[in-house]
């Protein structure tokens, strides 16, 4: 069940989310990192900085908490000679101008990627964000699945996690089964039409074989697609 980042942490909630951090989260089964993945919390509220850092927990990903606001600036600068890849950053910080904030990360994290989340939406923050170039623009209360995909959508755009060669064969294999289907065509014909066996187009639709450039090319004709689209359609969401 999903929580809201504003729902009161009662113990319960707090022991939900303890056991969460410690299993795999939903989209990671699919997702390999390519090393460790350094992200940066700053919000002035402790528990929504311990409810972000169990939602994104993971054994690959270093996640740092700030919720100090005066201590904001000392720790960006301090991480210049390991610098994070993403941080999440509350609009609002106490004493804080989101300007200066946004000019610190600029200044010591140039590569990061920020989300921003807010309390208090506007469409001058929002222009505000976009002006800062920020990844994506959260509104409180959200949904901690709804920041979780948007970490790994930006990490994967990143090159920082890519799906696994498993994950891989069983997307290809069902993005040409619903092709296959939608267009009206047996396994006898799609075996008819690219000259390969009835039992490997089985196998690559169930995603239990790999198929070589060749047999998708071959694949991608009888379905009257390019193979552009078909690695666009195995794409996550």
């Amino acid at each position: 069940m999903p929580f809201d980042i504003e729902e009161p942490l009662t113990q319960g909630t707090k022991a939900a989310f303890a056991h969460a951090g410690q299993k795999t989260q939903p989209g990671m089964r699919e997702l390999q990192s390519s090393g460790d993945i350094r992200i940066l919390v700053l919000d002035d509220d402790p528990a929504t900085c311990s409810v972000i850092q169990a939602a994104l927990s993971n054994r690959d990903f270093i996640i740092d908490v700030v919720s100090d606001p005066q201590l904001v600036e000392s720790a960006l600068a301090a991480a210049q000679s390991n610098p994070y890849h993403l941080i999440v950053l509350d609009y609002v910080l106490p004493g804080l101008e989101p300007d200066q904030v946004f000019a610190w990360i600029r200044d010591t994290q140039p590569e990061a990627n920020i989300v921003v989340v807010t309390g208090y939406p506007s469409v001058d923050s929002a222009l505000n964000c976009l002006r800062a170039r920020t990844y994506d623009y959260l509104t409180k209360p959200f949904q901690v699945d709804q920041l979780r995909e948007i970490v790994f959508r930006c990490l994967e755009g990143k090159g920082l996690l890519r799906m696994t060669e498993d994950a891989l064969r069983e997307a290809l294999g069902t993005a040409i089964r619903e092709r296959r289907k939608a267009l009206g065509l047996t396994l006898s014909n799609m075996s008819d039409r690219t000259n390969v066996s009835l039992g490997y187009l089985s196998q690559i639709e169930l995603g239990k074989n790999s198929a070589s450039i060749e047999t998708l090319y071959r694949i991608c004709l009888a379905l009257g697609m390019k193979m552009s689209e078909l690695f666009q359609a195995v794409q996550r969401n």
